[in-house]
């Protein structure tokens, strides 16, 4: 069943390795089918050298196993979630990558201070509220989902694909699996660089809203004009 997706995410579990993104099993990438009825995702707990397709474990929409040898991820309630409720995405990736996790730990955003952060996310890497004491008693990572789904009420998630859970780590999402793990390289990189650019200059300023549109526009826009057609 799904035999393409559970191997592309195969690849994009072990892409987080490649990119220095995970320490020991600290992180999962799933993807959505093309029906949008589906999700592939990683087994729990499983290094990522051992892994293979056929250990993917496919879910539906709930959550509920369909088909799979493995548990999946403790963490397949916050993605169906996502995928449920945030339109047009098809790969989910959870770490807790180092710069970003300490961004999430101290409960602040991500600034956009520079044109290589504005080339991937449209303006600041948002943080969620504080689960409450009864959200992670009754349905700990179910409520995950919902407070990063709140949190992007008022924010397109196809233009900003990451957030950060306060006090846990970061999401982040693409048009497929092997996408978000790019898109979860490029986070870990932006966090980085803005914690070095206020290890500089605390004060520094956040990229002018003009640059911001102009970077982000010509990469991603109507008219984009990066890379080959």
């Amino acid at each position: 069943m799904l035999q393409q997706l559970k191997e592309e995410v195969c690849q994009a579990n072990q892409a987080l390795v490649a990119h220095g993104l995970v320490t020991l099993t600290w992180g999962n990438v799933s993807g959505l089918s093309e029906d949008g009825q589906h999700v592939v995702i990683k087994p729990s707990g499983i290094p990522y050298a051992r892994l293979r397709p056929e250990q993917m474990v496919v879910v539906d929409l709930e959550g509920r196993v369909v088909d799979g040898p493995l548990r999946p991820s403790s963490d397949t309630p916050t993605h169906v979630w996502l995928y449920r409720h945030l339109r047009g995405i098809g790969g989910i990736t959870h770490t807790h990558s180092p710069q970003a996790t300490a961004f999430a730990q101290a409960r602040v955003e991500i600034p956009c201070l520079g044109t290589t952060h504005a080339d991937h996310f449209f303006g600041p890497v948002p943080v969620t509220r504080v689960l409450t004491p009864a959200e992670v008693a009754e349905a700990y990572e179910a409520h995950t989902g919902r407070v990063i789904v709140e949190r992007f009420a008022d924010l397109d998630p196809l233009v900003l694909p990451a957030v950060l859970v306060a006090g846990h780590a970061p999401f982040v999402w693409g048009r497929d699996a092997a996408e978000s793990v790019a898109n979860a390289v490029a986070l870990e990189a932006v966090a980085a660089m803005a914690q070095a650019t206020w290890a500089l200059r605390r004060d520094a300023p956040l990229l002018e809203s003009y640059v911001l549109d102009k970077h982000h526009q010509r990469k991603h826009g109507a008219g984009a004009y990066y890379g080959q057609e």
